[in-house]
């Protein structure tokens, strides 16, 4: 399962309606997550990185829009408190 990082410009982000979605906050912390569905989210600020199952690392932070697949288990690692706008399905 891949987890996607891309750095969107203004206008996909309009296009998405990113400043609409739910925000969730989170201090520096490990922890294990499954996404039961799709989750896209756009930081906006901090740095983390997940770990897969695979053992592959995939680092984001402030500026990325981040796509996890639904049916993903990964372990979270909270760098720097993160920020974020988050849509599920």
């Amino acid at each position: 399962m891949e987890v996607r990082v891309e750095k969107p410009d203004q206008n996909t982000l309009a296009q998405l309606n990113v400043s609409a979605w739910p925000i969730w906050e989170k201090q520096e912390s490990t922890f294990e997550w499954s996404y039961p569905q799709q989750e896209i989210c756009y930081l906006l600020e901090g740095r983390a990185e997940v770990t897969l199952p695979s053992g592959e690392k995939v680092a984001f932070g402030e500026g990325d829009l981040v796509t996890f697949p639904q049916g993903l288990d990964c372990t979270w690692h909270i760098i720097q408190k993160v920020r974020k706008h988050y849509q599920l399905g």
